[in-house]
């Protein structure tokens, strides 16, 4: 185990400055600093930010609100990813600027696809059937 992580995963410090990073993405994205037009046109919801243990990489996860046009807007974060890096660093105080890698945030399909299987009615039926036995 590396002396910045904890048994249960990334250090505090870690994680604080990822919510860091994430607060300055989301508040740039809301405002529309980015000029961009697929930016304008998609809002964008930052879900998640990863940092590397010695915080110089940000793998940041990014959902559009409407659910279109993820590619594009993955895209269009991806080319002005300079830009966003530069607000970053000179927002969240940090000795390196954190280089920021865009990815989709696939978390909410998976969600929704386990929440679909646990509704289907031959699963209900096995549930139903299974407390009985516990008793």
């Amino acid at each position: 185990m590396r002396h910045n992580e904890t048994p249960s995963g990334p250090s505090v410090r870690v994680l604080r400055v990822g919510e860091q990073v994430r607060h300055v993405l989301s508040e740039i994205l809301a405002r529309g600093d980015v000029h961009d037009d697929v930016l304008a046109k998609h809002p964008v919801s930052i879900t998640e930010v990863r940092m590397s243990p010695d915080l110089r990489h940000a793998t940041v996860f990014v959902k559009p609100l409407l659910g279109k046009g993820e590619e594009a807007v993955i895209k269009a974060l991806r080319t002005n990813t300079a830009y966003l890096q530069k607000t970053v660093a000179s927002k969240v105080r940090m000795k390196y600027a954190a280089k920021l890698k865009f990815l989709a945030d696939e978390s909410f399909d998976e969600a929704s696809h386990i929440d679909k299987l646990l509704r289907d009615p031959k699963v209900a039926r096995d549930l139903a059937s299974g407390e009985g036995d516990e008793a």
